[in-house]
């Protein structure tokens, strides 16, 4: 996407993703002359749209639009560059023996499907949703936060730490014995002390396992459900939903808004070593062997690709690297992109529903949850796996041709690694074929449907997306690793040891998913570097 221009720069963006581009903006904007290299000859790294098929646009790797900060999408007009997301609809998950729980974005609607299902259950997910919404609202204000670092002395993390302790205080008493007990407990026993019914519960803890290396019963899996959860609380901008020609359409608004502040990005321009002189990031080398120069370098890799692949291990301090090395990135997702000849049709949802036109499960207690977690832990993927899937075609057709549909398929759990060997091509089509054949259980003419298939393993997207294991959030988002312990206690504001080296992607604070806030907050750590505002 155009030439890198002068052989120096004040700033290199490794990595075009949507934390990338969204640092990239900020910088762009407050005036930087700013290079953004990416090895794949096209912008986006997880958030892209892709024509694998013909006529079809996949969202081969995120698949819907539910956590960008609105705060950014107003800041760099992302709408003005073509950005439209448009609401789910509803959802529904599908029992084996013919049932159903129907989801809406009518709350009265919503309400009257739970108490189908469990009178006293539609009671209590007023009493639930109520306390989601309280965790909510105390962590969003942090998500744009830089975390303080506790050992500090600084004026600006004594501040941080004092804006935090009052922000926790203010919940009162009860309210902060819960939200400290509620971020260290697992899902499955959050959710037993709300309902009783198990489609109920199974609904609601699928979120608490996407992209994650843990099952519903594993500590910490409440957070992640709330994590998934924050996307709900902003209003239509912010709620969830599919953003109109594929999750490119973010990366492509945030190029636009990039490059319309004078900003300049190299497709196709892999980087090999960050550079560093007298313990000073210089620039970079690309694998051609060309050198740039900068003096301000930021990665938006993962943590582990950063400091353990493109940099060298002698100019970081060896605590940091070993650090580094413990920090958690375990593949657990699979993927697949499916291109369909008409709408398949599922009996369990009532004809005309518009249920169908949001994210479809399978799944009908926390125990299959479970077992198909314990089927990740043998090193196999799950014989009865975790399905989020979605036909976003339905609202926006410019996705397939007239009369038929593109399906997206998430699946919990895939391992990286397989306890019989590495993968290849016949393990990837056993895998789709397991992930076929759960969907086809619950539509009888699903696979005669079927145009074509992308399949995507945890080893697929780690090579072609550059996700470390395939892990979607670059590093589990367990409380070990959150906030000031993220990626690395002492190194959780964005800034690497090597001075003018940050980091900005996923690996950081608030963490994953298309949330863009890593971005924003490692660009106001540069800025108030360089004296300059955000």
């Amino acid at each position: 996407m155009g030439s890198g221009g002068s052989a120096r720069h004040d700033a290199i963006i490794v990595g075009a993703g949507h934390n990338g581009l969204v640092a990239a903006c900020y910088l762009a904007r407050a005036g930087l002359d700013v290079l953004v290299l990416e090895r794949n000859p096209y912008v986006g790294g997880a958030a892209v749209s892709r024509s694998l098929y013909d006529g079809f646009t996949y969202s081969n790797c995120s698949y819907v639009c539910s956590l960008l900060r609105t705060e950014i999408i107003r800041e760099l007009n992302l709408p003005g560059y073509g950005l439209q997301i448009i609401p789910y609809e509803g959802g529904c998950t599908m029992m084996r023996d013919g049932g159903h729980l129907a989801l809406y974005d009518n709350h009265d609607a919503l309400r009257r499907e739970i108490a189908r299902h469990s009178r006293r259950d539609a009671e209590s997910y007023e009493r639930y949703l109520r306390d989601m919404l309280r965790q909510c609202r105390f962590i969003k204000p942090l998500l744009l936060r830089e975390p303080p670092d506790p050992t500090s002395f600084k004026p600006r993390d004594i501040m941080e730490l004092l804006y935090l302790g009052k922000h926790f205080h203010r919940l009162g008493e009860q309210r902060m014995y819960e939200t400290v007990r509620f971020w260290t407990m697992s899902c499955a026993d959050f959710l037993d002390e709300y309902f009783d019914s198990e489609i109920i519960k199974a609904h609601l803890a699928g979120s608490s396992i996407i992209g994650t290396a843990l099952g519903p019963r594993s500590p910490g899996t409440a957070y992640v459900l709330l994590h998934h959860y924050m996307g709900n609380i902003d209003g239509a901008v912010g709620a969830w939903g599919f953003a109109r020609g594929g999750m490119g359409a973010v990366t492509q608004a945030l190029a636009a808004s990039f490059q319309a502040s004078g900003g300049k990005i190299r497709s196709s321009a892999p980087v090999d070593q960050i550079l560093v002189r007298a313990g000073r990031a210089g620039g970079v080398v690309l694998a051609d062997g060309e050198e740039i120069q900068a003096g301000i370098v930021v990665s938006n890799l993962d943590v582990r690709r950063t400091f353990l692949d493109i940099m060298d291990a002698g100019d970081l301090p060896d605590e940091f690297v070993s650090q580094v090395r413990n920090f958690k990135i375990r593949g657990s997702s699979g993927k697949l992109n499916i291109a369909l000849d008409a709408l398949p049709h599922f009996p369990a949802i009532p004809h005309g529903s518009p249920s169908i036109r949001g994210d479809l499960h399978v799944t009908d207690s926390i125990e299959m949850l479970e077992r198909a977690y314990d089927d990740w832990k043998e090193g196999r993927w799950s014989r009865a796996p975790y399905i989020d899937m979605l036909m976003p075609s339905q609202i926006d057709p410019t996705l397939a041709p007239s009369g038929k549909h593109y399906m997206s398929v998430f699946v919990q759990y895939c391992p990286y690694k397989l306890a019989d060997g590495e993968w290849d091509a016949a393990k990837r089509a056993a895998f789709g074929r397991t992930v076929i054949d759960t969907i086809a259980e619950h539509s009888p003419d699903f696979k005669d449907l079927i145009l074509h298939a992308e399949i995507r393993t945890p080893w697929d997207l780690e090579k072609e997306v550059g996700l470390t294991e395939g892990n979607i959030f670059q590093g589990e988002l367990t409380f070990d690793q959150l906030l000031f312990n993220r990626p690395i206690p002492g190194y959780a504001q964005y800034r690497a040891p090597v001075r003018g080296m940050y980091m900005c992607g996923s690996s950081t604070h608030p963490g994953g998913g298309v949330m863009g806030a890593p971005g924003a907050n490692a660009a106001g750590a540069i800025l108030r570097d360089l004296g300059r505002t955000h």
